[in-house]
Order: structure tokens, then C-alpha cells, then sequence
């Protein structure tokens, strides 16, 4: 097999190879404590996921960070399959960008990775001077060795969408990915696809905007994006805004992981829809509304409609199915795109949300369900909050879920969420019909936790991942 080369750097040479990689046994995760009234550090979490192993689906090790309030987001590698072909490489250690501090946090996991330790703390002030960044986002390694993380405004919260370039061996700061003045006036999330010369990033808000939580006059003045931004991945520069129609708050984006791919799909958290951008004969770029949740009338909440707030979208690795979390309604879904411009609904499942049977919002008018979902109850825990972040395993078959989306927004939306703490589940799923079955055996309550209840977030594999990975 290519993966027993010899020669080989990080990952695996395809994301089909990369399908027939080991089961996954660990995963970390970042939980949070920021907003929740405990006075602690945020820390990352092992956590087994071994069914064989007598720790099945617990925390096994917390590894505290040093520092307080620093909301850990998503997480990156130092290296990964796009290094696959340079043998010095190996993926070692874990980049922990802190959205709210604007730190970084560099993780070994190779030493002992069921006990992985702190290798190295970027703080904010290098950053800030710099790069004139802050409000850490992404987290993407590079084929060039480097580490690039995405900001979502400048040192004083306004919005600002640049990229901090740290060294991929020693993580010192080496300044911005963009051109001095280049940055987008706004950023979140990035994928770059080197075969089409491209890079594309998202939108959120200004941190001022969206830091204390969610103010719905804020979507009225204009302050929350609806554009991408399309970027020359040779020349570093943007050359290229498109304004979604009906998008607004894209979040996540994956381009297809066939990196001869020339598209793929951003989710729009408000905007409650998926769109599909593509590139055109003559070079441009374009988007495409391709799916749509429509919102509930409600009563019993801080607006007469309910929109599903979709959070965080995956593509399977073998590009077949797309799925996405409605964090608001509650329900977690799989789409077949084998034709992407026109996705099929093939499973769902309803983990929670707002709309839940005994709770304080009354669903007047639903144009997909006949009545409101079931409360859901795991192993005795009625679950808090919805689905929100989601990581499949390499051979698509199943999905883990957390229920944390950002603790500001957490405590504003789901107040039991910060009472309870949230949870991990697992979904085990048919890839040959579809369709997604709860694992009644598998649940991780981080409201247990030994200092407080707390939030989980995002989901890495010590191999990598169909998020963090790009292939080139």
C-alpha cells in the first residue's frame, strides 16, 4: 500500500486511500469555560472511542491551558495529508487558536497522545504587533511547512478577515498570508485548492458585534456578513466577492476533497440554507442557493420565526454525502450529493434543539413536521442545546457530535446547556442507502466534568480528519 512507502510524510496520498486508514481511538477536544461561571481554564480532552477498550466513550486525560477565558475554537495541524509526499514531515502536534484571547496554543500529542502536553503559547501581544490580527479562528497546515490561521477581526474587535502564518517546525509568528492592506473586511473560515489556484474564505461579524451574544437588530444594520471571498492561493491576493442570496452568516466551508474539484459548499447559519460555489469556464467564481430549511413559526421565543441555524457542514471523504447540524431546530442531516447541484435528502435525526415536546417554545406552523420532536434521553441524560459540531470517520460510517456552539451564544440560547454542560454522541450511518441511527451505547457528559459542567466543541482524530486534511 502507498501508506507503508517508507517514504511518506503525514496522512495518506488520497482521500480515498485515506478511507482505508484504522478506526479511529482517540479524540480531542477542546471544552470551554468561558461564560459558564466557572472560574477555570478551558482545556483540551481526550476522549476513547474505542468500543474494546474499558474506557469506552469517557474522558481518559485534560490537558488545562494556563491562561483564562480564552474560548479554544477549532483546532489544526501542524501538518497533514498535504505534506503527504515530503518524508521529514509528521503530524505531531495540535494548533489550538483561542477566538476570544487571541492566543495559540501548541499541543504535542505524538509523545503520549491519551496524555498529550503543552509544547509552546503564542500570546496575543506577537500576534496583535505583528500581524495587526486577533479573534483566532481556523486552523490549516500548509504544503510549504507553514501553519495558517484565520482572524476574525483586529486587536480591538473590529472586523478584519486575515490569515496569521506561524512556522510549521517552530511557531513563530512570520506575519501575514495576505498582502500588507489585502486583508477582507470580514472573515471566519478558509479552504484553498492549490490545483485551481484558489483559496475561499467565509464571513461571521465584527467580534464587538457578536462577542456578549446575539443581537437580532445587528442583522438588520448590516453587521453580519453574506459575501465569500475568493483569493489567488499564488499571489495572496483577493480577486473575487461574492454576495450570497439568502446567505447570510456563512460559516463553514469545504471545497470537495477530489482536489481536481473545482467546487463545493459553504453552510449560511441564519440564512438556514447550503449553497454551492463553482468555477466557471471563463476562470470566475460563482453560487448557487442548493438546499433550504425553512423556519417554524413559533411562540415562546425572542423571535416569531424559528430559522434551523445551520453551524457545521462535512463532506464525506469520498465526496458522496454532505451532512449538516440545524443547532436551533435540533436535527442533524445527510444529503447525497453525488450530483452536487442537486443534493437529496437521505437521513436525519432529531438530537435535541428548541422545538423540543414540553419546552418553552410551541411550534404554530412547520412546513416538514407533523408534530414536535421527542426531548432525547442517553443512557439517563436528557440532552441540553442541539447539534452543532460534527467529525465523520475516515470510512464514513460514523458521526460524532458535540452540542457547544460558542459559550456567549450558548448561555443566550440554551441556558441548561451551561447548567448541564454539554455532550458528545455518536451516529452510526448507512453510506450504501443512508440514513442515521443514534448510538444508544455511546454518550461523553461533560456536565460531570470534575471542575463544572463545561462546553465541547470542535472534534479531531489523532490521523487526521476530513476537516482538517486537504489534499493536493
Amino acid at each position: 500500500m502507498a501508506t507503508k512507502c517508507g517514504k511518506c510524510g503525514p496522512g495518506y496520498p488520497s482521500p480515498l486511500e485515506a478511507m482505508k486508514g484504522p478506526r479511529e481511538e482517540l479524540v480531542y477536544l477542546p471544552c470551554i469555560y468561558r461564560n459558564t461561571g466557572t472560574e477555570a481554564p478551558d482545556y483540551l480532552a481526550t476522549v476513547d472511542v474505542n468500543p474494546k477498550s474499558p474506557q469506552y466513550s469517557q474522558v481518559i486525560h485534560r490537558l488545562p491551558m494556563p491562561n483564562l477565558k480564552d474560548e479554544l475554537h477549532h483546532s489544526g495541524w501542524n501538518t497533514c495529508s498535504s505534506c503527504f509526499g515530503d518524508s521529514t514531515k509528521s503530524r505531531t502536534k495540535l494548533v489550538l487558536p483561542s477566538l476570544i484571547s487571541s492566543r495559540v496554543y501548541v499541543v504535542d500529542v505524538a509523545t503520549e497522545p491519551r496524555a498529550p502536553k503543552l509544547h509552546k503559547v503564542i500570546e496575543p501581544k506577537e500576534i496583535h504587533a505583528k500581524c495587526d490580527l486577533g479573534y483566532l479562528h481556523t486552523s490549516h497546515c500548509l504544503a510549504s511547512g507553514e501553519v495558517m490561521i484565520s482572524a476574525v477581526g483586529d486587536p480591538k474587535g473590529n472586523s478584519k478577515g486575515g490569515f496569521v502564518l506561524l512556522d510549521g517546525e517552530t511557531f513563530e509568528v512570520k506575519g501575514t498570508w495576505e498582502r500588507p492592506g489585502g486583508a477582507a473586511p470580514m472573515g471566519y473560515d478558509f479552504w484553498y485548492q492549490p490545483r485551481h489556484n484558489v483559496m475561499i474564505s467565509t464571513e461571521w461579524a465584527a467580534p464587538n458585534v457578536f462577542r456578549d451574544g446575539f443581537n437580532p437588530a445587528d442583522v438588520e444594520a448590516g453587521l453580519y456578513g453574506q459575501r465569500l471571498h475568493v483569493w489567488d492561493w499564488q499571489r495572496h491576493e483577493r480577486v473575487q466577492t461574492l454576495t450570497l442570496q439568502d446567505g447570510l452568516i456563512p460559516l463553514e466551508i469545504r471545497f470537495l476533497h477530489n482536489p481536481a474539484a473545482d467546487q463545493g459548499f459553504v453552510g449560511c447559519a441564519l440564512g438556514s440554507n447550503i449553497q454551492r460555489f463553482y468555477k466557471n469556464q471563463g476562470g470566475t467564481w460563482s453560487v448557487e442557493k442548493v438546499i433550504q430549511v425553512p423556519p417554524k413559526k413559533v411562540k415562546g421565543w425572542i423571535l416569531p420565526e424559528m430559522p434551523s441555524l445551520i453551524t457545521d457542514i462535512l463532506l464525506s471523504l469520498d465526496d458522496r454525502f454532505l451532512y449538516f447540524s440545524n443547532w436551533l431546530h435540533g436535527d442533524l442531516r445527510q444529503y447525497d450529493i453525488s450530483d452536487p447541484k442537486r443534493p437529496r435528502l437521505a437521513g436525519q435525526i432529531f438530537l435535541g434543539g428548541s422545538i423540543v415536546k414540553g419546552g418553552p417554545v410551541q411550534v404554530l406552523e412547520d412546513q416538514e413536521l407533523k408534530c414536535q420532536p421527542e426531548p432525547l434521553v442517553v443512557k439517563g441524560k436528557r440532552v441540553a442545546g442541539g447539534p452543532q459540531m460534527i467529525q465523520l470517520s475516515l470510512d464514513g460510517t460514523r458521526l460524532y457530535v458535540t452540542t457547544s456552539l460558542y459559550s456567549a451564544w450558548d448561555k443566550q440560547f440554551y441556558p441548561d446547556l451551561i447548567r448541564e454542560g454539554s455532550v458528545m454522541l455518536q451516529i452510526d450511518v448507512d453510506t450504501v442507502r443512508g440514513g442515521l441511527k443514534l448510538n444508544p451505547n455511546f454518550l461523553v457528559d461533560f456536565g460531570k466534568e470534575p471542575l463544572g459542567p463545561a462546553l465541547a466543541h470542535e472534534l479531531r482524530y489523532p490521523g487526521g480528519d476530513c476537516t482538517s486534511d486537504i489534499w493536493l
